[in-house]
């Protein structure tokens, strides 16, 4: 294991998080906010420490193998939520480094289950912060640490392998560099489109570039205590537009971007994710129209697009209170619970198990079924017109069956700390897929504040977990990985 060469690739990383926070700072010193010296101290520990590693190991060079990427992005992922905690730990306005690193956590993660239990009165450069990690995290840290690699003098596919969301890494350009910052323009052009139509819509400046940030990172963290429940029509439709979008293959909106239109309408993943959408959407509106609150179908369909998307993509805003709706259909919120283990396509900003991975497990499920019948048949699984490799279909099934038992092991846990199985089996669900809300004491209008410090700690790992696609973590864990 090359570690000079990890911790200096570490001191980068972290350091140039550290630039970041001159940004809330700056907005803290502007309003005047309680919260500019947390930023302050925050910044210059940052970059001191994370200077000082990169200084001491900067003549490390080597070539970084299969298992230096696995541990470099853990730790990258770890460390820089430990160093993007610490502005909200010292601020004092999350009562503790727990809930300091759980939000931190959320964040980076783009997860969005908050602690915070008013956040209406939290300054603006808190909120800022929580924004601009989702967003840094939405492509994932460790991607926008590829377009530096050239300058740290290493090459960087290992941790493209180990990064990318999907069963495997499709590259755009034969340099992981140029696919890195390929990526970042399209992930940079959608945030300021967004920001561009929410602020035309009537949406502050701020409140325009913060929700922009966590949309496109299908993250989830608002700046307003009832999310988007006091939105506009307009506002709502340009929400729920972009946050399909960012459920959506980067690679598509590249192509898309460079003259290659029809690039979504051939890709098999695109029309089982949209039909996904609009499908659950449909079906979620017929089971509101009609009931007191949904007296239109038109209403209906509003309200149920905002929540179906926001669910699937696994951005975690929320309208409405979903989970009231049992009272009025106890259906939807069954159906919205089943929506938080789906995921955006690979390639997305979106958690969960993923659309490709689901898409490739029915097939995967149809081909034994077909083999019973004709036991000497030769019948392989394609996605479109290329046949997907034995060892790619046993990753697919492997993943599920780490992501189900390890989304069961949690909720017994949190259960046994005392909590009610809705609470508990929504709480990991939300946590393990980066989604956001859940039901229960944790649903749309609550938060995760009252949980156990051990619950937040074991939550947190969930979303790591879900975040790294589990196999990045967990391999960690395996005895053989640390032996030659």
């Amino acid at each position: 294991m090359h570690w000079k060469l990890i911790v200096k690739m570490l001191g980068a990383l972290n350091f140039v998080l550290g630039l970041a926070m001159v940004l809330p700072l700056a907005i803290g010193m502007y309003d005047g906010s309680s919260d500019t010296g947390a930023f302050g101290l925050a910044l210059g520990l940052t970059l001191a420490a994370n200077g000082l590693a990169y200084l001491l190991t900067r003549n490390a060079a080597a070539d970084l193998r299969h298992r230096d990427g696995f541990v470099l992005v853990s730790l990258a992922w770890v460390s820089v939520c430990f160093f993007g905690a610490l502005p909200f730990w010292w601020s004092g306005l999350f009562g503790g480094f727990t809930n300091a690193y759980f939000e931190t956590v959320s964040g980076f993660t783009t997860t969005g289950s908050t602690i915070l239990t008013d956040i209406g009165n939290i300054p603006r450069a808190t909120l800022f912060w929580r924004s601009i990690i989702q967003w840094f995290g939405g492509m994932g840290i460790i991607v926008l640490s590829l377009a530096i690699l050239p300058i740290l003098g290493v090459g960087g596919m290992q941790i493209f392998k180990a990064e990318v969301p999907g069963p495997t890494a499709d590259k755009l350009q034969p340099r992981v560099r140029d696919t890195a910052m390929l990526l970042w323009k399209v992930y940079l052009l959608l945030t300021v489109a967004e920001a561009a139509l929410l602020f035309s819509g009537g949406m502050s400046f701020f409140e325009s570039v913060c929700h922009s940030f966590t949309t496109l990172a299908t993250g989830g963290f608002g700046t307003r205590p009832d999310s988007f429940m006091s939105a506009t029509p307009f506002q709502e439709g340009v929400v729920t537009l972009f946050m399909f979008l960012a459920g959506v293959n980067f690679s598509l909106h590249y192509l898309a971007l460079t003259g290659r239109w029809k690039a979504h309408l051939r890709d098999g993943e695109f029309r089982v994710y949209s039909l996904i959408v609009f499908g659950g959407t449909a079906l979620l509106a017929l089971n509101l129209w009609g009931t007191n609150v949904y007296p239109s179908l038109l209403q209906a369909l509003r309200y149920a697009s905002f929540q179906v998307v926001s669910l699937v993509t696994t951005t975690g805003f929320n309208s409405a209170d979903f989970e009231a709706w049992g009272l009025l259909a106890p259906f939807a919120p069954l159906l919205l619970f089943l929506f938080m283990f789906v995921g955006g396509m690979a390639g997305s900003t979106g958690g969960g198990i993923k659309i490709v991975r689901i898409w490739l497990l029915l097939k995967h499920g149809y081909r034994e079924l077909f083999r019973l019948i004709h036991p000497r048949a030769v019948r392989h699984v394609k996605i479109g017109r290329k046949v997907v490799p034995e060892p790619v279909l046993d990753a697919v099934v492997g993943f599920v069956v780490l992501y189900l038992f390890l989304f069961v092991a949690a909720s017994v846990v949190v259960a046994f700390f005392g909590h009610d199985i809705i609470t508990s089996f929504s709480a990991v669900a939300a946590c393990i897929g980066n989604i956001g809300p859940g039901l229960g004491t944790v649903g749309p209008v609550d938060n995760f504040n009252h949980l156990q410090p051990v619950i937040k700690w074991i939550l947190a790992f969930c979303m790591l977990l879900g975040r790294l696609e589990i196999y990045t973590i967990l391999l960690l864990l395996v005895p053989e990985f640390w032996k030659r």
